[in-house]
């Protein structure tokens, strides 16, 4: 055959002979496509973002993801190229970094020509692995901001009214002084531009005062609401950047921009809810936009005085109270070139706050919910809505009306007993309201507030006869658009749903700022973020928002070095003294959220920014303390008492708030350690032991092995925190598991106590305990609130009715469900998940449990079923997984000799390299 073959190939006509040249290089092509699919480089992040526009600084670093279908991968070397133009030409080449032999490929620092601000440049990052393959990114682009206020040219801040200084009060105001009589319309400007020339490229550059929506031709220039995020704006604001090019036409042209209050202005009106009041100002706006046109010339448009401004059909807007909506103010065309507006105003000039570009994601509508059920009033007049889910939200109509008809919803996440909206719990009133301005059918949803709701009651107020007729409605889920990084299921139905639970709090309360809860407050109670910050973690990619609320914090701190329990902080509330200001709990963030986060993403910026802060806040907890114990703040909020919920009952706030001190001692002195202060280490490590001391003499009982009250709480965070001698350490977690089970397995910690007892559980391996402690759905907690018809994680482990029903502060088991069940960790030393730790608990009491998690390096996931283990780890990555014990594992059909692995008394540990691999016995 082979002979027969060769004289065939031999003899053969010359056509014959090109087709098989044809297949060899066909086939030769089609194996390098291959190599490259085995190898990419498949994310980059340039100062954080993907393509960011409005980089707020000439001296971005680089980051990426590697992907390989290969085992065992890692980088070798890599190259960054940045250039003024996506060909990488030589003579618009700012940066080469050349080849550079290591395997670090997280947030590696330009160090090329200077970038100037309001320029786009695109950048290309060429990577190296250990087995020869090469690997090049997409062309990313990147957009400096405008890093100077002289960048902004002659943009000037501007505005339709004017707030007399009288009126803005230093901050943060009590939440009882601020008195404003007169009513501030909110203002629309209008600015028309004739372009002329052929475009090439044209970037806005907007600030709106509190929130804004910017049109061009009558069309909204993105998707995001309630742009840009809220800042603690006596000392900075958001601008958001665009890149407007395709939006223009030839002739007439109209920006048109619509103002809300959010918190930049609460406006005082009786008859809506009103939290608190705040005044930094009324709404203002200010906007650059640079065209460049392919003449090579280039035309600058900003806000001045030849703006117009006219009062908006946003009648009212408050972030507390709702949004109404009277459609007969404008016509339907006022945002459109064709529209007449010599009769507008002309803006006013005014000052306002330093700006710096918008990183963090925006806000926008992630889900749309239909009706589950519809109940009408017998009279036709009133609709109650149930959506089937309490989420954040606005509400979107299409309807149909009369010239004055009015629509009114009132948004709620319980309901009467007699079926209508609950809002007494949740801020009330509180509603959205829409006037027609002429008959016909339209589609309205409000632009500036958002409520927490499930159900929604819609009141039809018609002039006439004419009935009005709801066509459509729908719950809009909005939440800050940060992607979905992880995933938990296992086949134990209750756990997913508690998982979910506390998921939708999550998604309901992170906007700009994770807020408490999405109705009556919306603020940022700070102890959440490093008590529920590693939760978040494990599900988003909340990088950018953990080191904004940082940036808050530093904003809010005072000049004692107090970080408040609110960031940004708008108010002091008046009662309980400086309870509700100064709770260690709380403040403690601007140390713990600062460490996890370096620890989770590797950015040595979460400590080098926020150094001085937490060295300040130490000073200032060093001085409140008596004989280092501290006493004020809120305890254990929250807890398991005979009481109604509230301040702690079952621990004594010194307690508490003495432990996260001592927490931030060994923090900070990690800190220190890392940024090569050896003075503040040293006085870090000193402190510690003057307080260690101080904690056992005065709340230790040796003769019962218990610290406080015996608290779970107590024993818990005296455990967590290393306060207890290693020679009580065993008596006292024994007394910590008989409490438990005195409690018919149950707990009775609250805000900040139950997350230190489920670490302390995990560490000491009684997972057992964390499992029965949260399977039982007839007494307060998870089960039981899904039991009780909750669908977000609400205030109160009971689901009172009378507190909010929709909070983010209690949700801890989750962190359990991806670092316990499912075994999510790092290494000791790791950084950034660069040696992940599988070690999963639980095996044989779940059929099956599956979490992937997106690391700065890539994905990795763990699938467990009955006894079959499935490990991805991503490309640059280790990983070690610790299973029971067992010498007949299998990995990818091999034998476990093949691989590295000891026993130790965690089980069998398992280090592999990048890859998927199926572990079986």
């Amino acid at each position: 055959m082979k002979d027969h073959k060769k004289t065939y190939i031999n003899e053969g006509s010359a056509k014959q002979q090109g087709m098989i040249r044809s297949m060899i290089l066909l086939l030769l092509l089609l194996c390098q496509l291959s190599v490259f699919a085995a190898f990419q480089v498949s994310r980059v992040l340039i100062a954080g973002r993907e393509n960011p526009w409005g980089i707020n600084t000439s001296t971005p670093t680089f980051s990426w993801q590697l992907h390989s279908d290969g085992y065992d991968v890692s980088q070798h070397a890599y190259r960054i190229e940045v250039a003024l133009d996506a060909a990488f030409r030589k003579n618009t080449l700012q940066w080469d970094s050349e080849w550079q032999q290591t395997a670090q490929s997280l947030h590696r620092p330009y160090r090329g020509k200077p970038l100037t601000a309001g320029t786009t440049y695109f950048v290309r990052i060429t990577v190296k692995d250990n087995h020869g393959h090469t690997a090049v990114s997409k062309t990313q682009q990147m957009h400096i901001g405008l890093l100077d206020p002289a960048d902004w040219a002659d943009a000037a801040w501007i505005t339709k009214d004017l707030l007399p200084d009288s009126l803005i009060q230093p901050l943060p105001l009590s939440s009882s002084k601020l008195r404003i009589d007169k009513s501030y319309d909110l203002p629309v400007f209008r600015k028309s531009v004739h372009l002329t020339k052929r475009l090439k490229s044209s970037v806005a550059y907007i600030s709106g005062l509190g929130h804004y929506e910017l049109l061009l031709n009558g069309k909204t220039v993105d998707d995001a609401v309630l742009q840009p995020g809220w800042t603690k704006y006596d000392k900075e604001a958001y601008y958001v950047v665009y890149d407007i090019t395709k939006q223009w036409r030839q002739g007439k042209n109209t920006f048109a921009v619509l103002l809300g209050n959010g918190f930049y202005y609460i406006p005082p009106i009786k008859g809506r809810f009103q939290k608190h009041k705040v005044a930094f100002g009324l709404p203002k706006l200010k906007m650059k936009v640079v065209n460049t046109f392919t003449d090579g010339t280039e035309e600058i448009v900003v806000t001045d005085r030849t703006w117009k401004a006219h009062r908006s059909p946003i009648t009212f807007s408050s972030i507390y109270g709702g949004e109404d909506y009277d459609a007969g103010v404008l016509p339907t065309n006022w945002a459109l070139p064709s529209y007449d507006d010599t009769h507008w105003q002309a803006a006013l000039l005014t000052d306002g706050p330093p700006l710096r570009a918008q990183e963090i994601d925006p806000v926008r509508i992630m889900q749309n919910f239909a009706p589950k059920k519809v109940q009408p009033s017998a009279d036709g007049r009133r609709i109650v809505y149930d959506f089937g889910q309490n989420a954040s939200g606005m509400i979107t109509l299409t309807m149909k009306g009369n010239k004055g008809d009015t629509v009114r919803v009132y948004p709620a996440e319980l309901l009467t007993d007699d079926g209508r909206p609950n809002q007494k719990h949740s801020g009330s009133p509180y509603y959205f309201q829409y006037i027609f301005g002429k008959e016909g059918e339209v589609t309205w949803q409000p632009r500036f507030t958002y409520y927490g709701f499930r159900y929604a009651e819609v009141q039809l107020r018609p002039t006439g006869p004419n009935t009005i007729r709801i066509a459509d409605i729908k719950a809009a889920h909005i939440r800050n658009s940060t992607r979905q990084t992880g995933t938990f299921q296992t086949s134990d139905t209750l756990f997913n749903q508690i998982h979910k639970l506390i998921n939708w709090a999550i998604k309901s309360n992170m906007v700009s700022v994770f807020t408490d809860c999405p109705h009556r407050e919306k603020l940022g109670w700070l102890e959440q973020l490093h008590l529920m910050g590693p939760s978040v973690h494990f599900n988003f990619d909340a990088e950018r928002l953990f080191a904004k609320a940082l940036r808050d914090m530093r904003f809010s701190q005072t000049e004692t070095g107090l970080v408040p329990e609110i960031a940004p902080e708008y108010v002091q509330f008046d009662w309980g003294g400086d309870m509700f200001r100064d709770s260690p709990e709380w403040g403690s963030s601007s140390i713990l959220l600062a460490w996890y986060a370096y620890q989770w993403y590797g950015d040595l910026a979460f400590l080098t920014d926020n150094y001085q802060m937490m060295k300040r806040y130490i000073r200032y907890l060093q001085g409140k303390a008596k004989d280092n114990i501290l006493y004020q703040g809120l305890g254990d909020w929250y807890d398991l008492g005979p009481e109604r919920p509230g301040v702690s009952q079952l621990t004594p706030a010194g307690v508490t708030a003495t432990a996260i001190y001592y927490y931030d001692l060994q923090v900070l002195s990690k800190i220190a350690s890392i940024l090569e202060d050896s003075v503040e280490k040293t006085r870090c490590d000193s402190l510690q032991q003057e307080v260690h001391r101080a904690f056992n003499k005065t709340f230790y009982h040796a003769e019962q092995a218990s610290y406080g009250t015996g608290s779970q709480t107590a024993l818990a965070m005296a455990l967590y925190t290393g306060l207890v001698d290693a020679s009580a350490q065993n008596d006292v977690f024994e007394n910590l598991v008989r409490d438990i089970v005195a409690h018919d397995t149950s707990f009775t910690a609250g805000d900040i106590g139950h997350r230190y007892l489920l670490q302390v559980l995990q560490k000491n391996e009684r997972d057992d305990l964390i499992f029965a402690m949260h399977q039982d759905d007839t007494r307060p907690g998870y089960g039981y609130q899904i039991k009780k018809g909750a669908t977000a994680l609400t205030e109160s482990w009971a689901a009172l009715p009378n507190v909010s029903n929709n909070h983010f502060m209690l949700g801890h088991l989750m962190e359990w469900f991806h670092a316990g069940l499912g075994g999510l960790g790092q290494e000791p030393g790791s950084i950034a998940y660069e040696h992940v730790r599988l070690a999963p608990r639980l095996l044989g009491q779940l059929d099956e449990c599956n979490v992937t998690f997106e690391t700065a390096y890539g994905h990795v996931a763990w699938k467990s079923i009955k006894g079959a283990y499935e490990v991805t780890v991503p490309v640059n990555s280790r990983c070690t997984v610790v299973l029971p014990r067992s010498p007949d594992y299998t990995i990818n059909g091999e034998r476990l000799d093949n691989y590295k692995h000891r026993t130790t008394s965690h089980g069998l540990e398992i280090t592999i390299g990048s890859g998927r691999y199926t572990i079986k016995k």
